[in-house]
């Protein structure tokens, strides 16, 4: 996915912005960049770092004596390097986006196809999502203009932050698929994915940009340079997974809507007679955690770690490009407790099942250490269809999805029919979608929680909320 700070103060706001950039470090994996403005000299300094094998802030830590100035931008990026710095007829300034263009070839081709467009292509001959963002952009006559025209003819999301000599332009994607948060201090604002990125820093929330909404930031002022859309699909795994369990979205916590599930999930078990006999329940780290406080809160049973995460040294098990060392990695973190494994029985909660591997890694590392019995929950409804908006799921095709996988295996193509009935675990399919991953799995049971239930331990309207990763619909 990706991450974003952004800072202009009557200060310099070197130190806001690395920091604040580095509190956006569980959002990606892959690069990490700064860009400021240093009005003094009239002058952008920029720098990106690889930081696959080494965190962002160990990378920046050396480059913040040559950062000087009052204004900047910096991001985590799970695919392109940026910022971008961009000099065009709107002038100079850095952009850096958030987000998935799936028709950028198709773009390319419609507007720059003639003689006088070149794009610089990566290693993968892809172009920079940042880059193609600002050819769109300068094709108009202003940057907010432009910034319509991208969010408009971009197939995917784009959340857009942009540097100038004037101050800092945020855009929120076309439908608000992810936040953007403005803080404020006594010096200036600070613009922000995560909320408690910049309450950390000493601001405080002033501002919450709508769908669409684009603004000016100044040390002064957060002015609306074109209004919010009517239309919002906010994405449900900020508050499963993927968001800092201190944030907030829409005035939803993260940690409080995990317990919520949690104790949802549970509450649906008991009501239909369906809960083990179990000695502990346990959260699969970390995000796992909160949603297991809660179905251990609500069904009575004993809260416990059996195993816990080994990671200063591999923070994130998928850091490692290479694929047999992210495995080894991810088994070298998992140290188990075995007081609270051997002949105990055992339910977990995970915050979501994607492909499956290191879940079975792990049921096949809890036997290994003695468990009896290991049932599995999913905090979430089974995924059915990988993410076109965001890249939450990696999965080059839907049917490296597990829950997609099994019904190929169980039906073939006249499965992929059936898919709603497959989430349902009161239907025929739904009962052997769980019974088949359970063998396939080692669980000895498995059970996930319903759509209805995770949109209201959400508690925002579900119109606004996006479910396309389960339901297919956008």
């Amino acid at each position: 996915m990706g991450g974003f700070f952004g800072a202009i103060s009557k200060r310099d706001c070197v130190l806001d912005i690395f920091f604040g950039v580095d509190y956006h470090s569980h959002l990606g994996t892959r690069r990490g960049g700064m860009a400021v403005y240093d009005a003094a000299n009239d002058r952008f300094h920029r720098q990106i770092h690889n930081i696959e094998n080494t965190p962002f802030r160990t990378k920046f830590e050396a480059d913040l004596a040559d950062f000087h100035g009052c204004s900047g931008i910096g991001c985590i990026s799970d695919t392109d390097p940026q910022p971008l710095l961009v000099r065009s007829h709107l002038g100079l300034y850095a952009i850096s986006t958030v987000g998935i263009i799936n028709n950028a070839d198709a773009l390319v081709e419609t507007y720059f196809s003639d003689h006088g467009h070149q794009f610089m292509a990566q290693s993968n001959g892809k172009v920079n999502a940042s880059e193609l963002t600002a050819a769109l952009i300068n094709q108009k006559d202003s940057l907010v203009e432009g910034i319509r025209h991208a969010q408009e003819v971009i197939d995917g999301s784009a959340t857009i932050l942009l540097l100038t000599r004037d101050g800092i332009i945020a855009a929120r994607d076309k439908l608000g698929r992810l936040p953007v948060l403005v803080g404020k201090n006594e010096d200036g604002h600070c613009v922000s994915f995560e909320s408690f990125a910049y309450q950390k820093l000493g601001y405080q929330t002033c501002y919450e940009l709508g769908p669409q909404e684009i603004v000016h930031i100044t040390p002064e002022s957060v002015e609306s340079l074109s209004p919010a859309g009517d239309k919002m699909r906010i994405c449900a795994f900020l508050w499963t997974y993927y968001g800092y369990p201190n944030s907030n979205y829409e005035g939803v916590n993260v940690e409080v809507m995990r317990y919520r599930n949690g104790e949802i999930m549970a509450r649906d078990e008991v009501a239909q007679g369906r809960l083990p006999k179990v000695d502990y329940v346990a959260g699969v780290p970390d995000s796992g955690l909160p949603h297991a406080i809660g179905f251990a809160n609500r069904s009575g049973k004993s809260f416990a770690r059996p195993f816990v995460k080994y990671t200063p040294t591999w923070p994130r098990s998928f850091m490692p490009a290479n694929q047999d060392v992210r495995n080894q990695v991810a088994k070298m973190k998992q140290i188990p407790v075995p007081e609270l494994i051997e002949g105990k029985k055992l339910l977990f909660v995970d915050d979501s099942i994607v492909r499956g591997t290191q879940l079975r890694e792990t049921v096949d590392f809890l036997y290994e250490s003695g468990a009896e019995e290991v049932h599995m929950r999913s905090a979430c409804p089974p995924i059915m269809y990988g993410c076109k908006y965001l890249n939450f799921s990696r999965s080059n095709s839907d049917m490296e999805l597990l829950a997609r996988k099994t019904i190929q295996e169980l039906e073939g193509d006249e499965g992929q029919q059936h898919l709603d009935e497959y989430a349902d675990a009161s239907t025929e399919r739904g009962q052997c979608l769980l019974s088949t991953i359970c063998k396939e799995m080692g669980f000895d049971s498995l059970g996930y929680q319903s759509l209805d239930g995770l949109l209201e331990a959400i508690g925002i309207d579900r119109d606004k909320i996006c479910t396309y990763c389960w339901t297919g619909k956008e």
